[in-house]
């Protein structure tokens, strides 16, 4: 049985509230972007068009702050090497465009290169942005930036850096030229400048030290195929989510020729993945019906959420997907789970709801009719049409604490996609039909820190618990098991083929609130792992209750709140100043 983690009565924070507190320098970055509507084709009346449809048609409202400037207003540089500004798309200089725009009431936002050259004056064959790149000049265009011009956002490409895209055939290192670029922007005095890299595939996890978002993916296009393909390359990334870090899934095509399911798909999705909210259409023309889901509140509110929690998955049937993350209160009652439907046909979906931790009656708030459903005490149903995806805000009467934890939804110390895993010794996120949440990580181990870490483990009590490892494994390895920084067991793990899931269990001790659970072994390779199970051993039978306020007469058992002499009670008990809800 699910052990119950009771929280108070009250504090628990409205939508309204939440996204009021979540719209905050550490949330996801909200924006309009110029790049997928104008390409390197701007100019000094398209941005200031552009800020003002933003502020008069309700986005700025809405949370978004940020104006980006992308590609397409270098003028090359002169003799010294300074950076010059277009003449003929922004003839007035840039000054005047970011003056604009924070006399709006909003933050700009500029783009460059690690390189030498932009992707636009290589691939776009913008020959004015030859040679603009940042190498070279991180302190003078640092400065430029955001000192004299202000600008609160950069954007920094890698086609400079990448030798297939540039004419000198450079291949620069990701990790030293970001690292070079972030420490430029510090020297300028500035402390709250966002920079993304913008790198196509995740860079690594030093990226959260010098920027508030990354890349995971190549380009995004106005098509089906691409907001699936960006999906399931995310879905897997949630252990890499964090306040002012975040997976950035490109910006937005809503409004630019998707279906209105897909739309809905691609904003939904965004929004609990906590990826960067960032449009790119038309603002000044968009359809009404594309402004409004932008403009959705309730669906901002998952995204600027002050848990900065990006949802995980928790059942997969093919390309079906229910993926769920706690709101406003951590390991609170409440929580935001979506039903994806990546399939090309119309699909039954269900969850149970102690598979998302709840329990009890469940009130359920569809976030895109932005409307109150029925009431459920058992499982979620829902017919979710082809591309299609449902998204619902559930409160519930009981939070129990969560027994199972997909290796997928983990922490790798040394996770990258820039290089060969098996050169440099990274794990990576294999689907699986055998595992049970579909996929598995696999290559772990054979270095200090390609571990895997399940950094978010709950105990509402702390006490001791049996772990069951499932792994896969067609060779003798070995896993260390560490918690809280003590490596507690050293698990064989025998040969049995790499079709066959094993189990192996072990006692450990948790302490109240978050615990970290380590699987490392640094010098050769660890099995693949599918899951961990937790079963809570705490104490059993009436004599062992231990007091949570002697005043009260109420006492803890196994998670469940008891009153002396009375049996096992619901309602309300107040302790310690604090409303908290029994529940059975």
């Amino acid at each position: 049985m699910n052990r119950f983690i009771f929280s108070c009565v009250g504090v628990a924070l409205s939508i309204s509230t939440a996204m009021a507190q979540g719209m905050s320098d550490k949330g996801p970055t909200m924006g309009w972007s110029s790049w997928n509507t104008y390409g390197f084709n701007i100019s000094e009346e398209i941005i200031k068009k552009q800020a003002m449809a933003m502020r008069s048609k309700g986005y700025l409202a809405a949370g978004y702050t940020y104006v980006n400037i992308d590609d397409g207003y270098f003028g090359g540089r002169d003799e010294d090497g300074h950076l010059l500004i277009h003449p003929t798309r922004f003839p007035n200089g840039m000054k005047v465009v970011v003056d604009y725009i924070h006399k709006l009431g909003m933050k700009a936002g500029i783009y460059s290169d690690a390189g030498k050259n932009t992707c636009a004056s290589y691939f776009g064959g913008d020959k004015i942005g030859e040679g603009v790149g940042l190498l070279g000049h991180e302190d003078d265009d640092a400065n430029l930036w955001f000192n004299d011009l202000g600008f609160d956002f950069i954007k920094v490409d890698f086609c400079g850096g990448s030798p297939g895209h540039n004419k000198d055939h450079l291949q620069l290192n990701e990790e030293q030229r970001y690292r070079a670029i972030w420490k430029a922007i510090l020297n300028t005095g500035r402390t709250d400048v966002r920079m993304n890299i913008c790198r196509w595939a995740f860079p690594g996890t030093w990226a959260s030290e010098v920027s508030t978002s990354w890349r995971t993916t190549g380009d995004i296009n106005c098509s089906w195929n691409s907001i699936k393909s960006i999906l399931k390359e995310n879905v897997y990334l949630s252990g890499f989510c964090g306040p002012n870090s975040f997976n950035d899934m490109d910006m937005l095509e809503v409004g630019r020729g998707l279906s209105a399911e897909e739309d809905k798909t691609h904003f939904g999705m965004w929004c609990i993945m906590d990826s960067p909210l960032l449009i790119g259409c038309d603002v000044s023309n968009a359809s009404d019906d594309a402004r409004k889901l932008m403009c959705n509140k309730e669906l901002i509110a998952l995204n600027q959420d002050t848990l900065y929690q990006q949802a995980y998955v928790v059942k997969r049937d093919g390309e079906l997907y229910v993926m769920v993350k706690d709101l406003e209160v951590e390991h609170g009652t409440v929580r935001a789970v979506a039903l994806l439907n990546l399939s090309d046909v119309a699909s039954d979906m269900e969850i149970a709801l102690s598979d998302l931790d709840l329990g009890g009656t469940v009130k359920v708030r569809d976030l895109f009719l932005k409307h109150d459903q029925a009431d459920v005490t058992d499982t979620l149903k829902v017919r979710v049409p082809s591309h299609g995806t449902r998204i619902y805000r559930l409160e519930a009467e009981t939070r129990y604490e969560r027994t199972l934890y997909e290796a997928e939804t983990a922490f790798l110390s040394a996770y990258q996609e820039l290089v060969n895993n098996q050169t440099l010794p990274s794990a990576i996120f294999q689907e699986s039909d055998m595992c049970s949440g579909g996929a598995k990580v696999g290559w772990l181990g054979n270095a200090q820190n390609n571990d895997l870490r399940w950094r978010n483990v709950y105990s509402s009590g702390g006490g001791n618990y049996t772990m069951t490892l499932d792994f896969i494994t067609g060779e003798s390895r070995t896993v260390n098991v560490q918690v809280n920084g003590k490596t507690v067991k050293r698990v064989a793990a025998r040969a049995a083929g790499w079709d066959n899931i094993q189990s192996v269990s072990l006692d450990i001790e948790l302490l109240p609130g978050l615990n970290e659970i380590r699987l490392f072994n640094s010098a050769a390779w660890m099995p693949d792992i599918d899951c961990m199970h937790l079963k809570y051993n705490g104490p059993t039978g009436i004599d062992s209750m231990r007091p949570v306020k002697k005043s009260e007469n109420i006492y803890s058992l196994d998670g469940i709140r008891w009153q002396s002499g009375d049996g096992l009670l619901s309602g309300i008990y107040v302790i310690d100043g604090r409303k908290i809800a029994v529940r059975r």
